[in-house]
């Protein structure tokens, strides 16, 4: 079955930088759109960046846009998000996630799969 896995979570004061993975299994689609989703608490879970596995074409939330990078290696089957410049308001809970589509990819209730989530703090 599709699973994926995210890991490279943590702590990190405001300017740092910190990179995030996602390992996916279980696809038999080699083109498929993968994204990064974060979900702060008490707000909404909003998407962040977001990269078709086949054609790239990678797009991001204004937010991040600049200071984000997401990319995929398929030959090691993972999407990753290179998070620089980070700020405060970045901290949240971050989720990748999967579909077969990136229409609509904005809207986090049409992805099919996720990830169990992984922690970002940025102190001040």
């Amino acid at each position: 079955q599709v699973q994926l896995v995210e890991s490279g979570g943590g702590s990190v004061q405001a300017g740092g930088s910190l990179r995030l993975s996602c390992a996916a299994s279980g696809f038999t689609n080699s083109n498929i759109c993968m994204s990064w989703f974060r979900q702060a608490p008490g707000k909404e879970r909003e998407g962040v960046a977001r990269i078709w596995t086949g054609i790239g074409s990678p797009y991001y939330a204004d937010s991040v846009k600049g200071r984000f990078t997401i990319s995929r290696d398929n030959a090691k089957n993972t999407v990753s998000l290179q998070m620089n410049s980070l700020k405060p308001e970045d901290t949240a809970m971050y989720y990748c996630a999967a579909h077969r589509s990136c229409i609509g990819w904005y809207q986090w209730n049409r992805w099919s799969y996720w990830g169990q989530g992984t922690q970002i703090t940025v102190s001040s």
